[in-house]
């Protein structure tokens, strides 16, 4: 990870690009559009900051250790799986996986919790259409 902090303006700078998905003063993440792009421009011989500058970026903003640590990365992903390792697919993994599998006592804890979860949400929309009746009334 860079440094370097983005100020204000060069995050609203940033945020109108269209390859940005969201940035945030230590960091930016670039759509999957983006490295796409990239990764088609690399194969036909543009260097790295070429390619971010006809994107639309300021390259003094990024900084070029940004820009050399995003090709690199989006490099190496690209040559272990191909195009589908570019994805970001952050939103889809929540959590930490599982190591083992849980044991039947740690099942039933689980859904004896989730059981009472569910009881204490009947009760209170129980209450709350009790009171809007009486509301009504």
């Amino acid at each position: 990870m860079s440094k370097k902090i983005f100020s204000e303006k060069e995050i609203k700078l940033l945020s109108a690009n269209k390859y940005v998905k969201s940035v945030s003063s230590k960091g930016i993440t670039y759509t999957d559009e983006m490295k796409h792009v990239f990764i088609a421009e690399r194969k036909k011989g543009k260097f790295a900051r070429d390619i971010f500058e006809e994107c639309g970026f300021d390259v003094e903003v990024l900084g070029i250790k940004r820009i050399k640590s995003a090709s690199d990365r989006w490099q190496k992903a690209f040559n272990e799986n191909g195009i589908s390792r570019l994805r970001d697919t952050r939103a889809e993994n929540s959590g930490r996986p599982r190591e083992r599998e849980l044991s039947l006592e740690e099942k039933n804890a689980r859904l004896e919790a989730q059981i009472n979860l569910l009881k204490a949400e009947n009760e209170l929309l129980k209450k709350i259409r009790f009171a809007e009746r009486g509301m009504r009334k």
